[in-house]
């Protein structure tokens, strides 16, 4: 596997592994049931996507590139501090639908910066996680 694909892989590894981890943690944040169960929803479908990412990145012998410590941290921080205020079902739906269309903007540049060299694989795994994000970011905005 060439070094851009490996890069493409990473980044939308580190894409979905951020959304789970933003998930992860604002899930105890908001006490509607709806929001729980629309964030439960996303987490067990970015945890499957990953999982099928890490085995095909384990196959090809990619290394992984973990999500800064520092940058989960700050993330962290952050989500508290805005639920602190307003933990209502609209605030954390914003939250996260701001995040997640971040994370289709990125998943849209890797897709049309390619020009062909990126493996088409890698490509399908980008094009399929920007449409789960899509997919999210319709559920989220019901939620606001």
């Amino acid at each position: 596997m060439n070094k851009l694909s490996q890069e493409v892989l990473n980044n939308v590894y580190k894409n979905a592994h951020i959304a789970l981890q933003s998930i992860s943690d604002v899930s105890g944040e908001c006490d509607s049931e709806k929001m729980r169960d629309e964030l439960q929803r996303e987490y067990e479908g970015y945890e499957s996507f990953i999982t099928e990412v890490t085995e095909y990145m384990k196959s090809q012998g990619v290394e992984r590139k973990e999500v800064n410590p520092f940058q989960k941290a700050m993330m962290w921080t952050s989500i508290k501090m805005k639920t602190m205020t307003d933990d209502s079902r609209s605030h954390v739906a914003d939250m996260m639908l701001k995040g997640t269309i971040t994370g289709i903007t990125e998943l849209m540049q890797i897709l049309s910066r390619s020009d062909g060299q990126v493996e088409e694989r890698v490509l399908d795994y980008a094009e399929r996680l920007k449409d789960l994000e899509e997919g999210y970011e319709e559920n989220l905005k019901q939620l606001l």
